[in-house]
């Protein structure tokens, strides 16, 4: 329902205020104006909906009746908010619409009921703020016209001496040809009639998404570069170029967007026992499912992923779920995550920059211009301080007294980048002069507000970025998880007080029963930002990864930088499987020839499957390794004896081996065209022919799904 309806009239008086269910009370918000129908704007329905629950002051379902409902931003619930990795201090979207809004409210449910959300504009789809024991369920939601476009490459060529590309847009986007660019633009707003966004040809961040193989990575957009005309085809673009090179990307999507996260796609802030599950989010607008000091979230049985029939990719703005400074336990299950523009999940405190310091005083600063606003501590909260060249703890504390923001507004008079930037912290005890005579050589972080965290049996795919980035000192569970062609570490572990500030140390990890399908190197990544290395006290301890699959095409399963006590066991490092076929991005002509490809792997890798730097106790045993790949363990900054190789592994050598991996190609139709053992594709007359492709490696046989080549 991609159109732009007038808003809904006054919301009427209810007919029925609220009914008990099983002593619950039950509120219709189509009793308050909301239209199941998508005829009109619900927003103000909903509001006065959840308004009346929050007046009953008893256990409230909230319920959606099936249907559809447009949501847009004029007449939703706003607050001025501050959010962690957005836009810091910029006053220019302080304020936040919200579609729903639970605020201040305790045991609520709000049941979608298998009912459709569709957002418009700037807005954060569901929020609990101050409020406990909240679930939001049962939703089928996308945005209309998402601020990321996404535009796909359904032709190719050179005609006259001049290459050509002829890209789809979906009809989600409006957009006007000026000359050499086209600038786009997001729907009209109901009240002021103007576009909620516009942009010009790529905006400053482009991911291209590949459907044939499934992967999606960061790159430059060569789309709007060098171009002579641009000519409108009606739902279709045909781009000429000033130069004769045949682009290379017939059927790659592009998606693009500038990069100003102005608002959460959802926000949990000072609330507890928060749950969503059930659901199909279709787009994530600005950021974001953004859990910000509160206490045990759950997100299950969510899909993030865009319905493909929109012709967008794109599911995610940023992340999918970002947990800053949580405890608890933050539990993530039973989900699905594809084509984000950033993480899938990241779940991390906040390091604070030490400016100043006396005997029981800190003066602390957000470092990243994305986060400032909130308070980083409250009376009674843990603080650690850490040397950021070691990132080793120098001292603790507990915290007696905080002077900074409050999350909610800005003193009148007070510098917005200065206030909302810095804050005072009083503790109960003297605090070491090492912290007072080089203050800036450390970083603070809350440890009371680090969560335990289970992440199990998801499935992450298509993502240009990490797969999942985690820094907490309490219990890590990642179990039974699928990572699909991730296109950087599938696991990122960092502990960073020089570029995101995002806290803190690992302590009990396990990495259990996952598979990591053709990863990037490397697979699983430790990286804090250490600058120096402390003998027998390593940044990161107690890891243990086992009984894991790491299918690869080649590459390094575990790179460990500073991780102490880590122990591999039980894995099986073998090759993918899968096997994918690519064929000419360009249309084959008689005579011609084309490159055939597969991602079948090389049959030896000279890449070592682990490398250490800085680290302590580290063990592999009973894992198993195919042939192809390089048993090697690099070492540095360490001494070798704190390797123990009870694998077939040599330490600080190469131990190589092949594996035969043999590619066949064969056509459907030879009088078409021809295909050699090389993959060299020749164009014989006019038709059509399938290519099948196939691969042995080793003793396994691997086919790739069949490709229809033109002859023109």
């Amino acid at each position: 329902m991609l159109f732009s309806p007038p808003f809904a009239s006054a919301v009427p008086d209810p007919v029925i205020g609220a009914v008990s269910v099983d002593h619950r009370a039950v509120v219709e918000v189509t009793d308050f104006g909301a239209d199941p129908t998508g005829r009109s704007d619900s927003a103000a329905g909903i509001a006065a909906a959840v308004e009346h629950a929050k007046r009953l002051n008893r256990p409230t379902t909230i319920r959606f009746a099936p249907g559809t409902y447009q949501i847009y931003p004029e007449r939703a619930s706003k607050r001025e908010l501050y959010v962690s990795n957005t836009l810091g201090t910029d006053q220019a979207w302080k304020t936040k619409n919200i579609g729903i809004l639970i605020e201040d409210m305790h045991d609520v449910v709000v049941d979608g009921g298998g009912a459709t959300i569709l957002n418009h504009g700037f807005q954060t789809v569901f929020a609990a703020v101050r409020s406990t024991d909240v679930r939001f369920t049962g939703f089928t939601q996308d945005w209309v016209a998402p601020k990321t476009v996404d535009v796909t490459v359904t032709e190719t060529g050179v005609r006259d001496g001049r290459a050509h590309r002829v890209i789809s847009v979906p009809p989600t986007y409006r957009y006007t040809v000026e000359g050499t660019s086209v600038r786009w633009s997001g729907e009209r707003s109901p009240l002021t009639g103007e576009p909620y966004w516009t942009g010009t040809n790529s905006f400053n961040y482009s991911q291209v998404h590949d459907p044939a193989t499934g992967k999606t990575w960061r790159t430059s957009n060569p789309v709007f570069t060098d171009v002579a005309s641009i000519r409108d085809l009606g739902g279709r673009l045909e781009i000429v170029y000033t130069n004769g090179v045949p682009p290379k990307d017939n059927g790659l999507v592009y998606a693009m967007r500038e990069t100003t996260r102005d608002t959460p796609a959802a926000l949990f802030w000072e609330s507890a026992r928060v749950s969503v599950d059930h659901m199909k989010l279709g787009h994530l607008h600005g950021f974001g499912l953004v859990g910000q000091f509160s206490e045990d979230i759950t997100v299950d049985s969510v899909v993030f992923k865009t319905d493909r029939r929109t012709g967008r990719v794109t599911s995610s703005f940023a992340d999918h779920i970002q947990m800053s400074g949580v405890k608890g336990t933050v539990r993530v299950t039973n989900c699905v995550f594809d084509n984000p523009q950033d993480d899938p999940i990241n779940v991390h405190g906040t390091y604070l920059q030490v400016t100043g310091a006396g005997s029981h005083e800190l003066r602390l600063q957000y470092a990243h211009h994305e986060t400032a606003g909130f308070p980083q501590f409250y009376p009674g909260n843990a603080i650690e301080l850490v040397s950021k060249r070691t990132m080793l703890p120098v001292a603790t504390a507990t915290v007696v007294s905080v002077d900074g923001p409050t999350g909610r507004s800005v003193p009148p008079g007070a510098d917005p980048a200065t206030y909302l930037r810095n804050m005072t912290v009083v503790v109960d005890r003297p605090l070491p002069e090492a912290v007072a005579s080089s203050p800036t050589d450390h970083a603070a972080e809350n440890t009371t507000y680090t969560p335990s965290v289970v992440i199990k049996g998801n499935t992450f795919s298509a993502v240009p970025t990490r797969g999942i980035l985690v820094t907490t000192r309490k219990p890590v569970r990642i179990e039974d998880n699928r990572f699909d062609g991730m296109t950087m570490a599938s696991i990122y572990i960092s502990s960073d007080a020089r570029s995101w500030f995002e806290s803190g140390p690992v302590r009990d990890v396990v990495i259990r029963g996952n598979v990591f399908d053709r990863p990037a190197s490397p697979v699983i990544l430790f990286e804090p930002t250490n600058q120096d290395f402390v003998a027998e006290q390593p940044v990161h301890r107690n890891v243990r990864i086992e009984d894991n699959s790491f299918n690869l095409i080649s590459g390094t399963v575990l790179a460990g930088r500073s991780v102490g006590d880590l122990t591999f066991r039980g894995n099986r490092v073998q090759h993918y499987t899968g096997l994918h076929l690519t064929g000419p991005d360009q249309p084959l002509y008689v005579g011609g020839t084309a490159a055939l490809t597969t991602d079948a792997p090389p049959s030896s890798s000279t890449a070592p499957l682990f490398t250490l730097d800085g680290s302590d106790n580290v063990t592999f045993a009973g894992d198993r390794y195919a042939k192809g790949f390089n048993q090697r363990v690099s070492t540095a900054n360490m001494s070798a004896s704190e390797v123990s190789v009870q694998d077939d592994l040599a330490l600080n050598a190469d131990r190589l081996s092949e594996v035969p991996v043999t590619v066949t190609y064969r056509s459907s139709a030879p009088s078409v065209a021809t295909v050699d053992s090389r993959g060299v594709l020749t164009g014989v007359q006019k038709g059509q022919t399938v290519i099948t492709a196939w691969a042995r490696v080793g003793g396994k046989l691997l086919r790739a799904e069949p490709l229809t080549v033109t002859v023109r």
